[in-house]
């Protein structure tokens, strides 16, 4: 706590900083009133800033670089997670625009209108009528009240399932309330986490399950062992400071000198470190900070994060299985002990898939080691990347570009289309790739993309290609097959 405070003694100048430096202190345990304390300001003002947390992080990066108004941000901190990926869409759009300002404030909230594809009971047995335009993409209903009606009562039905799966309690907030994540702690149902019903006017309802409001978890936090419900009083320690640190010290010299003869568990504690952080941990997972949204989101589509979704959906369910919370870094000192636990229940096999996938969710982008991670792996790029329209866009250099035609076709056509735009050049390469008027070569990938990475134009430099020669001495004497499949060649067409 004195290391953040430190590091965020004077209020920030942009409302993104402040968020960083807000939601800092509020995961040490500080409440809205403690920050607005220490800071200076209005708890109101922390609360806005705080309400920033349930936003994507490709709009809080576009707000941080003043793409989005304050108006527009403000209104998308409303959003559900599946709006706000709409906004996205819209945003990325060539033919549509995304709505700002007031019209994004009614945009989010969607007034009176109710489609059917919010509609928790089955169509096929509501009696009130529906309307939808010619090609019934856009079927709302009616009569608000009637689907209201019809809603309530499969919400009633589903906290009734909810409460018999052993849920403390189900808590259906009042239509339009917006369930803000930042003011409740996630737990467990073990630990009497509660199951919130959240009712937009929008008609969609959300179910967020294992929360308790801030002062909860603070309070719970607070009762004594025994489990009686009641605080504990203030006594005075039977240690003083100077022999608690005494005793304290030898007994963390006998836990680490214990764990040089215990390589299995401090190996799952070593993962659980990697999880949640400690004071002496801090790892960081990989966020893609693209400049582009074009590349953004030819990553995060990509077939290898795909994989890696997929594995982390798996890792939380063996903890789920557990009973265990999925581990999130946040340096706190119980959190740590909980995944410790959970890891010290899991096979060898089940801790290593959550270590794979720790590493890879932490890996860093760009240098050495993401070239030696592709180099002792022996990973095929060509199974998690093809060249894409966002390549295509980025790709410049007219120099690079003609090097790719001789590449993909022959020095000759290369030549032949050396004064040539940019433009035709890259619209012969993708025809080589489809196999227009020759045969297709799908499998075909530039030296950039290929293991080691090789570069294309003499004398220019190249950020992988020198990554790798930095490094390639050390796995010297390993076996290496670059070899790439032969293709038909095709006859030169530079129109």
């Amino acid at each position: 706590e004195a290391s953040i405070i430190e590091n965020v003694a004077r209020l920030p100048a942009t409302e993104m900083e402040q968020y960083v430096a807000f939601r800092k202190l509020a995961d040490e345990g500080k409440t809205p009133e403690d920050i607005a304390t220490f800071f200076g300001v209005t708890e109101l003002l922390v609360r806005r800033v705080l309400a920033l947390a349930g936003l994507a992080a490709p709009i809080r990066k576009l707000y941080s670089e003043d793409e989005i108004d304050r108006e527009t941000i403000r209104a998308l901190t409303l959003a559900t997670p599946a709006q706000q990926a709409e906004w996205l869409k819209l945003w990325n759009s060539e033919t549509e625009r995304a709505p700002f300002g007031r019209s994004c404030k009614a945009w989010v909230t969607g007034g009176s209108t109710i489609t059917t594809d919010k509609a928790l009971f089955e169509l096929d047995q509501y009696t009130g009528a529906v309307t939808s335009d010619l090609f019934g993409e856009r079927a709302v209903f009616a009569d608000a009240e009637a689907f209201w009606t019809a809603q309530a009562a499969e919400v009633s039905a589903r906290i009734e399932q909810l409460l018999a799966r052993g849920w403390a309690d189900v808590v259906c907030l009042e239509r339009g309330t917006y369930f803000q994540r930042w003011e409740y702690v996630q737990t467990t149902k073990k630990k009497g986490g509660k199951v919130y019903v959240e009712q937009r006017q929008d008609g969609t309802v959300m179910f967020h399950e294992g929360w308790l409001t801030a002062s909860e978890a603070r309070k719970k936090s607070r009762q004594d062992i025994n489990g009686d419900g009641s605080v504990q009083t203030d006594i005075k320690p039977e240690m003083s400071g100077p022999m608690a640190e005494y005793v304290g010290l030898h007994r963390h010299g006998a836990a680490a000198a214990s764990l040089l003869a215990a390589p299995a568990i401090a190996l799952r504690l070593m993962a659980a470190h990697a999880l949640t952080g400690s004071s002496l941990w801090n790892v960081r997972p990989h966020v893609c900070g693209a400049r582009k949204n074009e590349t953004h989101e030819s990553v995060s589509g990509s077939a290898a994060w795909a994989e890696i979704d997929a594995a982390s959906e798996r890792v939380e369910a063996m903890f789920s299985a557990l009973g265990a919370m999925r581990p999130r870094s946040n340096g706190d000192a119980y959190s740590l002990c909980e995944t410790f636990s959970a890891l010290l229940a899991m096979s060898d096999e089940e801790v290593m898939k959550v270590l794979a996938l720790t590493m890879a969710e932490t890996l860093e982008a760009g240098g050495p080691v993401v070239e030696a991670v592709l180099h002792v792996c022996g990973t095929d790029l060509g199974r998690y990347w093809s060249p894409d329209d966002a390549f295509f866009d980025l790709l410049r250099d007219k120099r690079a570009i003609n090097a790719l035609v001789a590449d993909i076709s022959s020095p000759s056509v290369a030549e032949s289309v050396t004064k040539e735009s940019g433009k035709v050049q890259k619209a012969l390469i993708q025809n080589r790739i489809e196999g227009v008027d020759c045969t297709a070569n799908p499998g075909w990938r530039p030296g950039w993309m290929q293991v080691p990475p090789t570069g294309l134009v003499e004398g220019a430099g190249c950020a992988t290609v020198e990554a790798w020669t930095r490094i390639a001495g050390l796995f010297e004497g390993e076996d290496e097959d670059n070899t790439q499949p032969e293709v038909e060649p095709c006859e030169a067409d530079a129109a």
